[in-house]
């Protein structure tokens, strides 16, 4: 049986320390190449293989990443920029759905890499005042920027060990 948190589910820190946004903030610029590496010299055929039972495919997943990403960075500035806004959920299983994600992955990992980058960038050159500033999730409640960090880092983690996990399950 395959797990669906193979790295744990996530739990927020509730003393979050320097050290530990510093690692998250490495995490999320190491994910791009950790992607990469995960799908290499996957078929189609093993793209198209959900990682468990009534899970997405892998090409959804890397899909996926790509676009709760996307949503992520634009949580991260709408939450630096503007006073404790409410930003936006979106149904993530729906997104998964539709027509682009048929497209190739190396379109998802272009765009998470280059993504990243620009989010890396942007996180390492915030201050106590910015990791502390405050966005209103609907679904979640209060966050705190910092809480943002911690949670995209598990995220990002968290999906490409559905990838590497059934990979090594099946050899592959």
């Amino acid at each position: 049986m395959f797990n669906q948190y193979p790295i744990g589910k996530f739990t927020m820190k509730e003393n979050i320390q320097k050290d530990d946004i510093q690692a998250w903030i490495s995490d999320i610029g190491a994910a791009p190449k950790q992607l990469v590496d995960a799908v290499e010299g996957l078929t189609k055929e093993q793209l198209a293989t959900p990682y468990r039972e009534g899970g997405w495919k892998l090409s959804q997943v890397v899909h996926h990443l790509a676009d709760s990403h996307v949503n992520s960075y634009i949580r991260f500035k709408v939450g630096l920029t503007e006073q404790e806004p409410i930003i936006k959920p979106y149904d993530e299983v729906a997104w998964a759905t539709l027509a682009d994600n048929d497209l190739p992955i190396e379109v998802s990992l272009q765009l998470f890499s280059a993504l990243h980058e620009r989010l890396h960038k942007l996180l390492c050159s915030l201050n106590e005042r910015d990791l502390k500033r405050v966005v209103q999730h609907p679904e979640n409640g209060q966050l705190t920027i910092e809480q943002l960090i911690a949670t995209y880092a598990w995220h990002g983690k968290h999906h490409i060990a559905h990838i590497t996990t059934l990979r090594n399950q099946k050899g592959w």
